[in-house]
């Protein structure tokens, strides 16, 4: 896909190509045990290209003469491999989830505490949609537009991937005035959506999931202790009303103007 102008400070997405599907070779347990190696590997040649035209057309947009084109096979030739473009895309989406689950339960293993574990699930999640070369992200906005019976599939999916946080925050602290279900997907919107307003340059990653983290966490241990929130976090002095030279109120708009 090509783009012929990149708004300013915009980071452009690189191909996922070899590279961005490596983790998810650990998961290739072939779907016929008796692939010979050189069968095996043509079709993983195949997913690899799949999931790099995906990722930048769409599911939609992106045709299995296409992929056979890519590969540099016939369309017929390509089903010797693969059942249909449907069983493709959910394979593809499925073992990029899979291999980014793998991350984030690496990351939580060394931590016991509840609140530790949800920082580093956080902080992986965070990473691996915001790497210029995640085929995560792409993947899983294509969803709108699968046929229903594909979309099932990819919710199922969907749902057993977000049971990492949901098991996370079950443990936590938090007082019962606050609803974990939406607790978490509000969460979750937050991070899966931060390629829509990160900028590259102030914040590395881990230093974004952390402030995204210790908002959460704030809002959660204010909500248990209201009685907490003193005079202190509020302003000591009379406020004057604006003048007519005064700053506007920051918007959430101003994401986009400034570098994370």
């Amino acid at each position: 896909m090509t783009i012929s102008r990149t708004p300013p400070n915009r980071r452009t997405r690189a191909p996922a190509g070899r590279s961005v599907l490596s983790a998810m070779r650990a998961l290739q347990d072939s779907p016929n045990g008796e692939e010979s190696g050189t069968q095996a590997e043509r079709r993983q040649e195949i997913l690899e290209v799949a999931a790099q035209l995906f990722a930048e057309r769409g599911y939609k947009a992106t045709s299995i003469r296409q992929i056979a084109d890519a590969v540099g096979m016939m369309a017929g030739s390509l089903y010797y491999h693969i059942q249909s473009k449907e069983s493709l895309f959910v394979e593809i989406h499925n073992r990029a989830l899979d291999a980014a689950a793998s991350r984030i339960f690496s990351a939580i293993a060394p931590h016991t505490a509840p609140w530790a574990r949800l920082e580093a699930a956080c902080a992986e999640l965070l990473d691996i949609q915001l790497s210029l070369s995640s085929i995560t992200l792409p993947l899983m906005n294509s969803i709108i537009s699968a046929p229903p019976d594909v979309r099932s599939a990819l919710i199922k999916k969907r749902d057993e991937f977000e049971t990492i946080f949901r098991n996370i925050i079950d443990d936590l602290p938090l007082p019962a005035a606050i609803d974990r279900d939406i607790y978490r997907i509000v969460l979750l919107r937050v991070l899966n959506t931060a390629s829509d307003w990160y900028r590259s340059g102030r914040m590395s990653h881990e230093q974004i999931a952390h402030q995204i983290f210790a908002i959460f966490r704030h809002q959660a241990e204010t909500e248990a202790a209201p009685a907490s929130i003193g005079p202190r976090n509020r302003p000591t002095g009379r406020m004057s009303k604006p003048g007519r030279g005064s700053a506007a109120p920051a918007s959430s708009n101003m994401l986009d103007k400034s570098p994370a």
